[in-house]
């Protein structure tokens, strides 16, 4: 489904191969009735992981997704398709009560946060190396779907600083850019607005491709730990 580049999205909304924003999806049942924009988000299980729970809510002024982790991790995600000419800004918000005991983005071991907000985006996958295009054949066969070429990720950390790029331990196709670290901002909602092309340029050092999905993640599988988080509405200018 084409989405015009200023149509309003609405989210009351590496990890490893399988986490890049592939699964099968299975609906959530929300706790109130989803409007027509929050029904075509839809859940994505990651094998062998526990699911992190999403539901609808209204909390502290604004329609929100709710997660809540317990050693788990799974995200809510909706498909898209924009064009890379141009692909605009994209604004969203998220609220984190408390960070994550010993967590931190850039090791396989601890590779959890409260709270993230990734891109897929399209692209040659026959111009990457062979190995990560086996890796993508894996993906493919646990999870039935196609691994985008490349994905972005905007994450809380608990100590890297603001404005960060981290390469994913286990995969380069996963780049994820710190928008809040530390306690700084905790318990009130943090509004973000992020130019997707410059952030796509500076992560991966080349020109993005058409925006193929936008999702939201809170885990805490690695650190065996509980997190929790919030997402507010999500825009597309």
């Amino acid at each position: 489904m084409k989405i015009p580049m200023r149509r309003y999205i609405l989210i009351s909304i590496t990890a490893a191969a399988a986490a890049l924003l592939t699964g099968c999806g299975t609906a959530l049942q929300p706790v109130t009735p989803p409007s027509p924009f929050e029904a075509e988000w839809h859940e994505v299980r990651l094998p062998g992981k526990r699911v992190t729970a999403y539901h609808w809510e209204h909390f502290d002024g604004r329609r929100a997704l709710a997660a809540r982790s317990e050693s788990s991790a799974s995200m809510m995600r909706r498909k898209l398709l924009v064009s890379p000419s141009p692909l605009g800004k994209l604004n969203f918000s998220w609220q984190v009560p408390e960070l994550i005991d010993g967590s931190d983005v850039s090791t396989v071991e601890t590779e959890d946060a409260p709270a993230r907000v990734l891109l897929a985006f399209g692209g040659d996958v026959s111009t990457l190396p062979m190995r990560t295009r086996m890796l993508y054949e894996l993906t493919h066969t646990l999870s039935g779907e196609v691994p985008p070429y490349a994905t972005l990720m905007y994450v809380w950390d608990r100590s890297a600083p603001i404005g960060s790029v981290i390469v994913n331990p286990r995969t380069d196709r996963i780049r994820k850019i710190v928008v809040d670290s530390g306690p700084d901002g905790l318990k009130r909602w943090r509004d973000h607005t992020r130019d997707m092309a410059e952030d796509f340029r500076r992560a991966f050092g080349e020109e993005p491709g058409p925006l193929l999905a936008v999702a939201v993640m809170t885990d805490s599988d690695n650190t065996k730990s509980k997190a929790r988080a919030w997402y507010g509405p999500l825009t597309l200018d």
